[in-house]
Protein backbone atom coordinates (compact mmCIF):
# COMPACT_ATOMS: atom_id res chain seq x y z
CA UNK A 1 0.00 0.00 0.00
CA UNK A 2 1.45 3.12 -0.67
CA UNK A 3 2.40 5.84 1.23
CA UNK A 4 -0.10 8.80 1.93
CA UNK A 5 0.87 11.84 0.66
CA UNK A 6 -0.45 15.42 1.82
CA UNK A 7 0.49 18.69 0.70
CA UNK A 8 2.10 21.39 3.19
CA UNK A 9 1.48 25.18 3.07
CA UNK A 10 4.49 25.42 0.11
CA UNK A 11 3.39 23.06 -1.79
CA UNK A 12 5.95 20.14 -1.06
CA UNK A 13 4.53 16.54 -1.01
CA UNK A 14 4.97 15.68 2.77
CA UNK A 15 4.63 12.00 3.75
CA UNK A 16 2.61 10.64 6.32
CA UNK A 17 3.49 7.71 8.54
CA UNK A 18 1.55 5.19 9.41
CA UNK A 19 0.31 4.62 13.00
CA UNK A 20 2.66 1.50 13.66
CA UNK A 21 5.83 3.76 11.94
CA UNK A 22 4.90 6.35 13.88
CA UNK A 23 4.98 4.12 17.55
CA UNK A 24 8.14 2.92 16.13
CA UNK A 25 10.18 5.95 15.60
CA UNK A 26 8.97 7.93 18.29
CA UNK A 27 9.49 5.03 20.72
CA UNK A 28 12.61 2.89 19.35
CA UNK A 29 15.47 5.45 20.89
CA UNK A 30 13.85 5.32 24.00
CA UNK A 31 13.98 1.68 24.06
CA UNK A 32 17.71 1.71 22.74
CA UNK A 33 18.73 4.08 25.79
CA UNK A 34 17.22 2.35 28.78
CA UNK A 35 19.06 -1.10 26.96
CA UNK A 36 21.81 0.86 26.67
CA UNK A 37 21.47 2.52 31.03
CA UNK A 38 20.95 -0.97 31.62
CA UNK A 39 24.54 -2.68 30.38
CA UNK A 40 26.67 0.47 30.91
CA UNK A 41 25.58 1.66 34.39
CA UNK A 42 27.30 -0.87 36.35
CA UNK A 43 30.68 -0.06 34.49
CA UNK A 44 30.33 3.57 34.47
CA UNK A 45 29.86 3.07 38.63
CA UNK A 46 32.58 1.18 38.56
CA UNK A 47 35.01 3.43 36.59
CA UNK A 48 33.93 5.88 39.74
CA UNK A 49 31.18 7.79 37.76
CA UNK A 50 27.48 8.84 38.90
CA UNK A 51 25.09 6.67 37.38
CA UNK A 52 23.97 10.18 35.58
CA UNK A 53 26.72 9.47 33.25
CA UNK A 54 25.45 6.96 32.08
CA UNK A 55 22.46 8.80 31.21
CA UNK A 56 24.50 11.36 29.38
CA UNK A 57 26.88 9.03 27.49
CA UNK A 58 23.58 6.85 25.88
CA UNK A 59 22.82 10.67 24.74
CA UNK A 60 26.15 10.73 23.19
CA UNK A 61 25.92 7.31 21.53
CA UNK A 62 22.23 6.28 21.04
CA UNK A 63 20.04 9.20 21.20
CA UNK A 64 22.35 11.69 18.78
CA UNK A 65 23.30 9.19 16.54
CA UNK A 66 19.89 7.62 15.84
CA UNK A 67 18.14 10.50 15.86
CA UNK A 68 20.73 12.95 13.70
CA UNK A 69 21.36 9.44 11.81
CA UNK A 70 17.81 8.92 11.21
CA UNK A 71 17.08 12.27 9.13
CA UNK A 72 20.26 11.68 7.55
CA UNK A 73 19.27 8.50 6.36
CA UNK A 74 16.10 10.12 5.21
CA UNK A 75 17.72 12.76 3.35
CA UNK A 76 19.72 10.68 1.62
CA UNK A 77 17.50 7.99 0.52
CA UNK A 78 14.85 10.77 -0.46
CA UNK A 79 17.67 12.33 -2.67
CA UNK A 80 17.21 15.60 -0.96
CA UNK A 81 19.11 17.42 1.90
CA UNK A 82 18.37 17.77 5.92
CA UNK A 83 16.73 20.87 5.65
CA UNK A 84 13.46 19.22 2.74
CA UNK A 85 13.54 16.67 5.64
CA UNK A 86 13.29 18.38 8.66
CA UNK A 87 10.19 21.05 8.24
CA UNK A 88 7.61 23.56 10.41
CA UNK A 89 10.85 25.97 10.13
CA UNK A 90 8.96 28.88 9.19
CA UNK A 91 10.47 32.53 10.98
CA UNK A 92 8.88 33.95 13.83
CA UNK A 93 8.47 37.56 14.57
CA UNK A 94 10.95 38.48 17.02
CA UNK A 95 8.67 40.24 19.31
CA UNK A 96 6.26 37.45 19.12
CA UNK A 97 9.30 34.82 19.36
CA UNK A 98 10.54 35.96 22.52
CA UNK A 99 7.02 36.42 24.14
CA UNK A 100 6.28 32.94 22.87
CA UNK A 101 9.49 31.07 24.71
CA UNK A 102 9.29 32.86 27.88
CA UNK A 103 5.85 32.71 28.43
CA UNK A 104 6.32 28.69 27.68
CA UNK A 105 9.47 28.27 29.47
CA UNK A 106 7.81 30.14 32.18
CA UNK A 107 4.69 27.49 32.45
CA UNK A 108 7.52 24.19 32.18
CA UNK A 109 9.16 25.85 34.86
CA UNK A 110 6.25 26.75 37.16
CA UNK A 111 5.01 22.97 36.33
CA UNK A 112 8.37 21.77 37.39
CA UNK A 113 8.10 23.16 41.07
CA UNK A 114 4.54 22.95 42.06
CA UNK A 115 3.46 19.93 39.72
CA UNK A 116 6.61 17.43 38.82
CA UNK A 117 7.28 16.81 42.65
CA UNK A 118 4.04 15.74 43.88
CA UNK A 119 3.26 13.72 40.99
CA UNK A 120 6.62 11.91 41.19
CA UNK A 121 6.09 10.99 44.83
CA UNK A 122 2.84 10.00 43.76
CA UNK A 123 3.41 7.44 40.50
CA UNK A 124 6.56 6.37 42.55
CA UNK A 125 5.42 5.30 45.41
CA UNK A 126 1.74 3.54 44.37
CA UNK A 127 3.52 2.39 40.73
CA UNK A 128 6.83 2.18 40.17
CA UNK A 129 8.22 1.37 43.66
CA UNK A 130 9.83 -2.09 42.51
CA UNK A 131 12.04 -0.01 40.22
CA UNK A 132 15.46 -0.75 41.58
CA UNK A 133 17.48 2.74 42.92
CA UNK A 134 19.63 3.11 39.95
CA UNK A 135 16.65 4.24 38.22
CA UNK A 136 15.81 7.06 40.24
CA UNK A 137 19.32 8.00 40.86
CA UNK A 138 19.37 7.88 44.27
CA UNK A 139 22.84 8.30 45.16
CA UNK A 140 25.44 10.02 47.54
CA UNK A 141 27.40 12.31 45.23
CA UNK A 142 29.94 12.93 48.29
CA UNK A 143 31.36 8.90 47.33
CA UNK A 144 32.47 10.30 44.42
CA UNK A 145 35.61 12.85 43.78
CA UNK A 146 35.32 16.65 42.33
CA UNK A 147 37.06 15.57 39.38
CA UNK A 148 34.58 12.74 38.18
CA UNK A 149 31.49 15.27 39.07
CA UNK A 150 32.76 17.98 37.35
CA UNK A 151 33.41 16.06 34.44
CA UNK A 152 29.97 14.45 34.29
CA UNK A 153 28.48 18.10 34.72
CA UNK A 154 30.43 19.32 32.18
CA UNK A 155 29.95 16.30 29.61
CA UNK A 156 26.07 16.48 31.01
CA UNK A 157 25.82 20.39 30.29
CA UNK A 158 27.02 19.99 26.41
CA UNK A 159 24.94 16.51 25.57
CA UNK A 160 21.97 17.18 27.73
CA UNK A 161 21.09 20.57 27.87
CA UNK A 162 22.72 21.94 24.10
CA UNK A 163 22.92 18.86 21.96
CA UNK A 164 20.29 16.54 23.14
CA UNK A 165 17.26 19.16 23.19
CA UNK A 166 18.20 20.67 19.71
CA UNK A 167 18.55 17.10 17.78
CA UNK A 168 15.33 15.61 19.65
CA UNK A 169 13.21 19.06 18.33
CA UNK A 170 14.61 18.76 14.98
CA UNK A 171 13.70 14.64 15.03
CA UNK A 172 10.42 14.97 17.15
CA UNK A 173 8.82 18.91 16.33
CA UNK A 174 10.90 18.96 12.58
CA UNK A 175 10.35 15.62 11.40
CA UNK A 176 7.77 13.40 12.97
CA UNK A 177 4.98 15.77 13.97
CA UNK A 178 4.74 17.30 10.21
CA UNK A 179 4.00 13.59 9.36
CA UNK A 180 1.27 12.93 11.75
CA UNK A 181 -0.16 16.07 10.75
CA UNK A 182 -3.34 14.63 8.96
CA UNK A 183 -4.82 14.31 12.57
CA UNK A 184 -5.16 18.23 12.50
CA UNK A 185 -5.29 19.65 16.40
CA UNK A 186 -4.43 16.15 17.59
CA UNK A 187 -1.27 15.47 16.15
CA UNK A 188 0.62 17.26 18.57
CA UNK A 189 -0.89 15.72 21.53
CA UNK A 190 -0.31 12.55 19.75
CA UNK A 191 3.89 13.84 19.59
CA UNK A 192 4.21 14.76 23.05
CA UNK A 193 2.34 12.02 24.30
CA UNK A 194 4.71 9.89 22.58
CA UNK A 195 7.70 11.70 23.47
CA UNK A 196 7.01 11.52 27.32
CA UNK A 197 6.56 7.71 27.18
CA UNK A 198 10.28 7.95 24.60
CA UNK A 199 11.56 8.63 28.38
CA UNK A 200 11.51 5.29 29.49
CA UNK A 201 14.22 5.86 31.97
CA UNK A 202 11.65 8.72 34.22
CA UNK A 203 8.11 6.31 33.66
CA UNK A 204 6.59 8.51 36.71
CA UNK A 205 7.27 11.95 34.95
CA UNK A 206 4.65 11.06 32.08
CA UNK A 207 1.95 13.02 33.13
CA UNK A 208 4.00 16.15 34.93
CA UNK A 209 5.99 16.43 31.59
CA UNK A 210 2.96 16.35 29.10
CA UNK A 211 1.30 18.43 31.23
CA UNK A 212 4.65 21.06 31.38
CA UNK A 213 5.32 20.46 27.60
CA UNK A 214 2.32 19.99 25.43
CA UNK A 215 1.86 24.04 24.96
CA UNK A 216 5.82 24.37 23.90
CA UNK A 217 4.43 21.29 21.48
CA UNK A 218 1.54 22.94 20.51
CA UNK A 219 3.10 26.52 20.04
CA UNK A 220 5.56 24.62 17.36
CA UNK A 221 2.76 23.12 15.41
CA UNK A 222 0.50 26.50 15.02
CA UNK A 223 3.56 28.52 14.22
CA UNK A 224 5.26 26.17 12.07
CA UNK A 225 8.38 26.77 13.65
CA UNK A 226 10.85 24.03 15.57
CA UNK A 227 12.70 27.47 16.44
CA UNK A 228 9.90 27.97 19.10
CA UNK A 229 10.39 24.38 20.90
CA UNK A 230 14.27 24.70 20.50
CA UNK A 231 14.60 27.22 22.34
CA UNK A 232 12.21 26.46 25.33
CA UNK A 233 13.99 22.99 25.34
CA UNK A 234 17.33 24.01 25.87
CA UNK A 235 16.36 26.82 28.35
CA UNK A 236 14.33 24.15 30.15
CA UNK A 237 17.65 21.50 30.13
CA UNK A 238 20.04 23.80 30.86
CA UNK A 239 17.78 25.24 33.68
CA UNK A 240 17.87 21.59 35.20
CA UNK A 241 21.49 21.39 34.31
CA UNK A 242 22.38 24.80 36.56
CA UNK A 243 20.50 23.42 39.54
CA UNK A 244 22.33 20.10 39.26
CA UNK A 245 25.52 21.85 39.55
CA UNK A 246 23.83 22.85 42.94
CA UNK A 247 23.23 19.06 43.80
CA UNK A 248 26.17 18.04 42.76
CA UNK A 249 28.63 20.39 44.82
CA UNK A 250 26.00 21.97 47.21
Amino acid sequence: MGTPQILTGKGIADEQHSLARTLVLHLLPGALMVAFYAVAGPLVRDLGFPSLMTIYLAILFVLLPFELGYLLYRAQKDGSTLGSVVLYREPVPHAQFVALVLGLFAWSAICSVLLYPPLDELFIKNIFFWLPDSFFLVENFSRYSTAALLVTWVFGFVVNAIAGPVVEELYFRGYLLPRISRFGAWAPLLNMVLFSLYHFFTPWQNVGRIVGLLPMVYAAWWKKSIYVSIAVHVLGNVSTMLLLLLVLFG
